[in-house]
């Protein structure tokens, strides 16, 4: 298997040619927060040239409290020890709760920004419009800001089977257990020459309101068509047993013959859990920081101005384009009330941003922002006010 590890400019490579983005705008099974002693510079360089950090007068004191997907947990954390390398007076906790909770905490102005797999909706659910709630709290607008791009997994624990392909219609029916062995026909159909065993499949799904649920089932709609009954949304609608959070899926998997599931890269590589290969009508494709990236760049742009909302193409069939992802947006009021803890949030996020930290998240599982995306959102972070 290749590594994802590649360095960032392949992705960069792949990505900044094709994404037509002009204009565009895991895991804590508590309930307690991750939190690290950090403080922001936004003075940091960056190391390729294409995006600098935002150059700050000095790194704040104090403390930020953000909340939400679990998806970016490792990514967030891996900055924050970094960003508390050049600036250690500013705390900052992340509590890993799901996509939906911390847009949530978000709107009710229990959290200074939010991280979510999924842009503020625009649509009445459930009695709310996340997008009025989000502006009501701020008094301006929300913005989204895509910092992480987390490639989704298939993750599976099926022994002496090292490669295993699937598409959206065999996944579609193993998750609503209409194919309940993994020797069933239709997945031996996609694993010519493939010995497969008689194992029963265990499908494990998020029981959390997560952004990785909605960005998956938004894939098993777009590509498997009829397949998946369901629609897409933070709440699971197919069939399986679920576990809390990234980490608790993953967990499980790795704990059962047979099991599979949807789950963040970095999870499924820190349990060593195989990992299909997708086939999106072009052919097989294997989880790499290349192909990521070229699911990444069939992207469009779904906002406007500074509000940096993206459209993925779950159905592209693009060749060697892996079509299961997600990107995670840092949910930020576009005018704080409070001007030093915008001052805080700035800070940080310039850093987040930037070229050096977008290459640390890669080195451990996550891609980074492809180059044309990165520099918009650190114009939209220097724009926070």
């Amino acid at each position: 298997m290749q590594t994802i590890h590649r360095r960032r400019a392949a992705v960069l490579l792949v990505a900044a040619g094709s994404l037509a983005l002009a204009g565009c705008g895991s895991d804590n099974n508590t309930a307690s927060s991750s939190s690290s002693s950090a403080s922001g510079s936004t003075n940091s360089s960056s190391t390729s040239g294409e995006t600098s950090s935002t150059d700050a007068a000095a790194c704040p004191s104090g403390t930020l409290n953000a909340e939400g997907s679990s998806a970016q947990k490792n990514a967030f954390e891996e900055v924050v020890t970094a960003y508390n390398e050049k600036c250690p007076d500013l705390t900052i906790n992340y509590n890993p709760t799901g996509s939906g909770t911390g847009i949530k905490q978000f709107n009710a102005g229990q959290v200074d920004f939010a991280g979510s797999d999924s842009a503020l909706k625009t649509e009445e659910k459930d009695g709310v419009i996340e997008v009025d709630a989000a502006k009501k709290r701020c008094e301006s607008d929300a913005w989204n800001l895509p910092m992480v791009i987390g490639p989704i997994a298939v993750a599976y624990n099926l022994d002496g089977v090292d490669k295993l392909v699937l598409d959206a219609a065999t996944l579609a029916a193993i998750f609503q257990g209409e194919i309940t062995t993994w020797n069933d026909p239709k997945i031996a159909a996609l694993n010519d020459g493939v010995t497969l065993p008689s194992t029963p499949i265990k499908p494990f799904f998020r029981s959390d309101d997560s952004g990785t649920t909605e960005n998956f089932t938004k894939y098993l709609k777009a590509a498997g068509g009829d397949a998946w009954a369901g629609e897409p949304a933070k709440s699971w609608t197919g069939k399986g047993e679920g576990k809390e959070k990234s980490s608790g899926v993953a967990d499980a998997v790795k704990a059962t013959a047979g099991g599979i599931t949807y789950v963040e890269l970095s999870y499924a590589k820190d349990n060593a859990l195989g990992m299909a290969q997708i086939d999106n009508g072009s052919g097989a494709v294997e989880l790499t920081s290349e192909s990521i990236g070229k699911f990444i760049a069939t992207a469009t742009a779904d906002g406007e101005g500074n509000d940096l909302r993206l459209k993925l193409d779950y159905a592209t069939k693009e060749a060697g384009a892996y079509p299961i992802g997600l990107v995670t947006y840092e949910i930020v009021c576009s005018v704080n009330k409070d001007a030093e803890k915008q001052n805080q949030i700035k800070s940080f996020l310039s850093f987040f941003a930037s070229s050096d930290a977008q290459t640390l998240i890669e080195e451990i599982g996550y891609a980074p922002l492809p180059a044309e995306v990165q520099s918009k959102v650190a114009a939209a972070v220097e724009a926070l006010s």
